[in-house]
């Protein structure tokens, strides 16, 4: 029975690294949309701007809501079957990539509040989208290679 190959060290750096980077987005996912001004306030965010940020999201519709859901929670379900060493892995950074892409269109498209101006086209989100494309390429090698299984 073949059990696959050797669990490489760079998986375990690549996963941990991927937990606490997705983690991160998971915490402001959820903090967001508890609507914790502490959180906002943490993060720099003035009182009009946390206004602007929580008011903005309310207004958001509800595909923008399932995308950001999608691609946090498949990031973080993703790292954690790569870490598992599981082929699932590959599916949840796709869905991660796709509510990623889908953030970005958002992001691009839709009308900020002047408090908020500076967020829309923010490079943020463009990395967040190369990260995402560099989590799934990952996962693809490690299961053509038989690292996950």
């Amino acid at each position: 029975m073949n059990e696959g190959a050797r669990t490489p060290w760079h998986l375990w750096v690549v996963g941990l690294l991927s937990l606490v980077w997705n983690g991160f987005g998971a915490a402001d996912y959820t903090m967001s949309q508890l609507g914790n001004r502490n959180w906002f306030a943490g993060m720099g965010f003035s009182e009009e701007q946390t206004t602007a940020v929580l008011q903005f999201l309310a207004d958001s519709p509800m595909w923008t809501h399932a995308a950001w859901a999608f691609g946090v929670w498949g990031a973080v379900a993703g790292s954690v079957l790569l870490l598992l060493r599981n082929r699932l892995a590959v599916w949840a950074f796709t869905v991660s990539l796709a509510g990623a892409v889908l953030g970005l269109i958002n992001q691009k498209t839709a009308d900020y509040p002047p408090e908020l101006a500076e967020m829309q086209g923010s490079p943020v989100m463009y990395g967040i989208v190369a990260i995402a494309i560099l989590l799934l390429w990952y996962a693809i090698r490690m299961k053509s290679s038989g690292v996950i299984r």
